[in-house]
């Protein structure tokens, strides 16, 4: 019998994930908090085998979870053997040491795990230098011989066996001298696009933002014609993207900008300040929410934080509700004094909720293009009127 050929597709990686919930949390959060750590971590290709979360007033510092917890994951681990265990929070170099000691295997934090995806989705020189400079800024202070991912990237399994304190000075002197150099070349960088900037100084700029995967690329395809990557994976792209576009004989700048999370690791947006400065030096914001999210009102929450860290929280915004198309109402016939939720009540209720901190907002599905016409008179209204500012003298030719 002829044998059979061996099979060369790769074999996934898999892990576990573990998350502390508050006491105070309700349930439905952290699980919500879980399928979202979860879609990060299929991003990069790895499969969850297992949820594992435990109520706490705060992680422990000794090892996040408590001793119990720890045990049962152990045990699961040694039975199933996942590659990684991944947790929702940032791990001090002390944590990973000590989970390490007892699962024995690759640990990764929240934090970690979206550097490595940046990592993977930046194609732009600019995006890698800020993704490797914000990586080794986040790596530096957990330089021990149990933070196992370092052997990852170096090509090997495991722990580091014999290394020593002397190894570990010599990879933070590595380090150090790489960050350095990242720095120099990120402001050589900057200084070019500042030139850029400056050259654009007399044309209209729009930003568009979002949380991640909320379909900003989408959008910015349909309104600008163009090929910019758009997937329903969180962080399709890193790289911000701009566009010129006329309407009604007026340019500006549209730009596409990297997605916001809950928890962004703080390394990141700092390495990231030059590409955001497309937001804090924008004429208009146009804030793309997904309304068919179960959390849509805490991701506007996180961007608009973001937006206040970067100083862009105080120009005229555009919120766009997107995925209009997902939404699903639920009816209760049995029921006939509970009212039955409609997409007109709901937007009317936004509309109410968020009048005083957005100057205009839209309804749109980018996928169906539904009421993409609507949304380009809300933006050129704002276009057109920043536009005049520059120039008072112009006479708009309307076609």
């Amino acid at each position: 019998m002829k044998p059979l050929p061996l099979s060369t597709a790769p074999i996934q990686e898999t892990a576990v994930l573990v998350a502390v919930s508050s006491k105070s949390q309700p349930e439905y959060k952290t699980k919500e908090y879980l399928e979202e750590l979860e879609f990060l971590t299929s991003t990069l290709g790895i499969k969850v085998l297992k949820h594992f979360t435990q109520r706490l007033d705060r992680p422990e510092p000794f090892s996040y979870i408590g001793s119990g917890k720890l045990e049962e994951i152990k045990l699961f681990c040694l039975e199933h053997k996942p590659d990684f265990a991944i947790f929702d929070d940032e791990l001090s170099a002390s944590q990973v040491k000590n989970i390490n000691k007892e699962l024995k295997l690759n640990i990764l934090d929240r934090s970690l795990l979206i550097l490595e995806i940046f990592e993977k989705r930046a194609q732009t020189a600019q995006a890698r230098t800020q993704v490797e400079l914000a990586k080794n800024q986040y790596l530096l202070p957990r330089l021990t011989r149990m933070w196992t991912h370092l052997e990852r990237q170096r090509g090997g399994t495991g722990t580091r066996g014999g290394a020593g304190e002397k190894e570990i000075e010599t990879d933070r002197r590595i380090i150090k001298a790489r960050i350095s150099f990242l720095k120099d070349e990120l402001a050589r960088i900057d200084k070019i696009n500042l030139t850029q900037r400056k050259n654009r100084a007399g044309i209209v700029r729009v930003a568009i933002v979002g949380y991640t995967n909320v379909g900003k690329s989408t959008l910015m395809n349909l309104l600008t014609k163009s090929d910019v990557l758009a997937e329903n994976k969180l962080f399709a792209t890193v790289d911000a993207t701009v566009r010129k576009v006329v309407w009604d004989t007026i340019p500006f700048l549209l730009s596409d900008t990297v997605g916001f999370i809950r928890k962004l690791p703080h390394q990141l947006i700092e390495s990231f300040k030059s590409t955001l400065d497309e937001v804090a030096e924008a004429d208009v914001v146009m804030h793309v929410v997904d309304v068919s999210h179960p959390t849509y009102e805490e991701h506007i929450e996180v961007v608009n934080k973001t937006l206040a860290d970067i100083k862009a929280n105080n120009k005229p915004t555009v919120l766009v509700f997107n995925k209009t198309d997902k939404l699903v109402f639920e009816t209760h016939p049995e029921n006939e004094s509970e009212q039955v939720t409609t997409f007109e009540d709901l937007k009317k209720g936004l509309e109410t909720l968020y009048a005083n901190t957005h100057t205009s907002i839209a309804f749109i599905s980018a996928t169906q293009r539904e009421n993409i016409n609507n949304l380009r008179t809300v933006i050129l209204e704002k276009v057109k009127a920043r536009h005049m500012q520059i120039y008072p003298n112009f006479v708009i030719n309307s076609i």
